[in-house]
């Protein structure tokens, strides 16, 4: 286990149908492979040391007895394998018979779990030959294996993860048993299926194994029955499947016996799982086989690794989750205006990516109210570092917007201001910057109490996680339409409004916006009216902070595992070095401000 990563495959092996040395042999080439990959938990399809198709075969006491002399030579022969593996097998008890899952583990037999929901419908009869699981576990004997037999057992890998059974309907039951073994204690789940293709299956098949991990916050592997079962009624595709929390880490293709493999990361599913106050473990009624187990520790990771959590890289995606952000930002703007009753709002208007959205949002606000958009008054405040960039895109955008703009020129104020303290104006030190800042809020404050209104805050998530604001300057407001929202985001957000919007002065005017560098333009242009204060020169790389801080605060992960991901991540971008360096000053710069 390296950094809580479980190294997971689901497989489908070749089978003839009633030949259990054939398919021992397919199986354990199947295990060979995954164990040389470094693979701790292997998942194979039901049935699949006697082949799911075998109809009234299953009557048959030699092809029962053959499969159980199977299981346990395929026992003997793995017990040198560090890898968990299961295999599904027809077991009889007390002169029943039912379909089975058996877990192994270096020769040994760790437990057989039974189906419980067994379909009798269309072209799977399964009641036919097999009998619903028991409603109470017991203690059998296979070989040399004392090992307990029934659907409620956990199985306790040293601690180091946890995971439970079902086989191939139990999942497509209304009540899976899943659910039980979830709230039992279960991080994992391994289904042993045999589901036949049909049209349109493996999407839902996909949705179901998905949302089921997502649901149970939990792993899903899901390995299923190919073309060696498929017969003139029933065809199988061999859809394997590994989730994680509701994110499909890896699938196969169909019609294609093979194996896939994801790292499942044990750490999310536990910081989830405390995170959610709904999720209540309750292990009562359930046997636990606890057994010592050493994980790989397999440096390679076998994930992609978003380096923009924050942003879907799909772009359909990407455009549907903006329009969504920008209702939720509207709306919620929307509902402060109509409560305290109030017509007029107040924004600083830089030109920057921040101050643009919280125009933009504003503005649909007052769409969505039915309100003049005049009752929007945008205040631009030119002071030392603006830039004639800058001021021109606020103000195209202002008036394309049609919004009321108001000019303050602070530079006299902030020049007196510096003469009542005794600051040199030739010094460009923090008192310098802050003191422009903390007169743009006051401006904003006094011309919002002019026009018996509010402040709109244009301060984003990643300033406020950095603390890269002026203290009361402006990180305050009466509210802040971006406070949740990273900078990596917005520059999405600003885009998707820039490429649908129909007036083209204010088309043309964002996009510049997203052309400017980042700056809060509190220091003197270069000699050529460039901006020559960049805010990613001082406190890092928003994307690297946007990284560290999804990580951090979402998953929980530890400092390690975060600079572990970001060079993965970043490989193509950063150095070790680099992004190191960026790591200790981000927690620095959060731990600083928010504790």
């Amino acid at each position: 286990m390296y950094h809580g990563y479980i190294r997971t495959a689901a497989a489908t092996p070749k089978v003839k149908v009633g030949c259990c040395s054939y398919n021992k042999e397919q199986i354990l080439n199947n295990v060979r492979a995954a164990h040389a990959n470094g693979t701790d938990i292997l998942v194979l399809p039901e049935l699949c040391i006697t082949g799911y198709t075998c109809g009234d075969l299953f009557g048959q006491t030699a092809l029962i007895e053959t499969a159980k002399e199977t299981l346990l030579e395929i026992a003997e022969e793995t017990m040198d394998m560090n890898i968990i593996f299961t295999v599904g097998l027809p077991f009889e008890y007390k002169n029943k018979l039912y379909n089975c899952a058996a877990v192994l583990y270096k020769g040994k037999i760790l437990g057989i779990v039974p189906k419980t929901f067994l379909p009798n419908y269309n072209e799977f009869y399964e009641m036919r030959w097999f009998t619903p699981a028991p409603k109470e576990g017991v203690r059998v004997t296979i070989g040399e294996n004392d090992v307990y037999f029934g659907t409620d057992i956990i199985f306790n890998a040293e601690g180091k993860i946890k995971f439970a059974v079902e086989l191939c309907e139990d999942l497509w039951a209304p009540a899976p048993p899943s659910v039980r073994h979830c709230l039992a204690g279960a991080e994992m789940i391994l289904n042993l299926s045999a589901g036949n293709e049909i049209t349109g299956k493996a999407e839902y098949r996909r949705e179901l194994v998905s949302g089921q991990s997502g649901r149970l916050i939990c792993g899903y592997i899901y390995a299923c029955a190919g073309d060696g079962e498929s017969t003139t009624d029933v065809v199988f595709s061999g859809h394997n499947i590994i989730s994680e929390n509701g994110i499909v880490l890896a699938e196969s293709k169909l019609f294609e016996n093979g194996i896939v493999y994801a790292d499942t990361d044990i750490m999310n599913i536990r910081a989830h799982r405390r995170k959610n106050t709904s999720f209540r473990t309750d292990g009562d009624g359930y046997a636990e086989t606890y057994f010592a187990f050493s994980p790989n520790k397999n440096e390679n990771l076998l994930r992609f690794v978003d380096p923009h959590p924050f942003v879907p890289s799909d772009e359909s995606k990407r455009e549907y989750r903006c329009k969504v952000i920008m209702d939720i930002q509207a709306q919620g703007l929307k509902k402060r205006i109509e409560h305290i009753g109030c017509n007029n709002v107040v924004i600083g208007i830089s030109g920057g990516l921040d101050s643009t959205l919280a125009l933009i949002i504003t503005a649909r606000a007052y769409d969505i109210l039915g309100k003049d958009k005049k009752n929007i008054i945008t205040v631009t405040m030119p002071c030392f570092g603006t830039t004639q960039r800058t001021h021109t895109n606020a103000v195209k955008m202002c008036e394309a917007l049609g919004t009321t703009l108001v000019e303050v020129d602070i530079k006299n104020a902030v020049m007196t201001h510096f003469e009542d303290i005794g600051h040199n104006c030739e010094k460009h030190d923090l008192t310098y910057e802050n003191s422009q800042a903390r007169e743009r809020t006051q401006v904003l404050m006094d011309i919002a109490s002019r026009y018996n209104g509010f402040v709109v805050g244009t301060g984003d998530l990643s300033e406020l996680a950095l603390g890269w604001a002026t203290y009361n300057g402006d990180h305050m407001s009466m509210y802040g339409v971006n406070n949740s929202i990273p900078k990596t985001l917005i520059k999405y957000l600003v885009k998707y409004v820039a490429d649908y919007t129909p007036k083209p002065l204010l088309k043309e005017a964002l996009y510049d916006v997203l052309d400017t560098p980042v700056s809060p333009e509190l220091l003197p242009p270069d000699k050529d009216g460039n901006i020559s204060q960049i805010t990613e020169d001082n406190v890092g790389p928003y994307e690297l902070h946007d990284f560290f801080l999804y990580n951090m605060m979402r998953l929980s992960f530890p400092a390690e595992k975060i600079f572990y991901l970001a060079k993965i991540a970043f490989k193509d971008v950063y150095d070790d070095e680099t992004i190191k360096k960026w790591l200790k000053n981000f927690y620095w710069r959060f731990f600083g401000q928010q504790f």
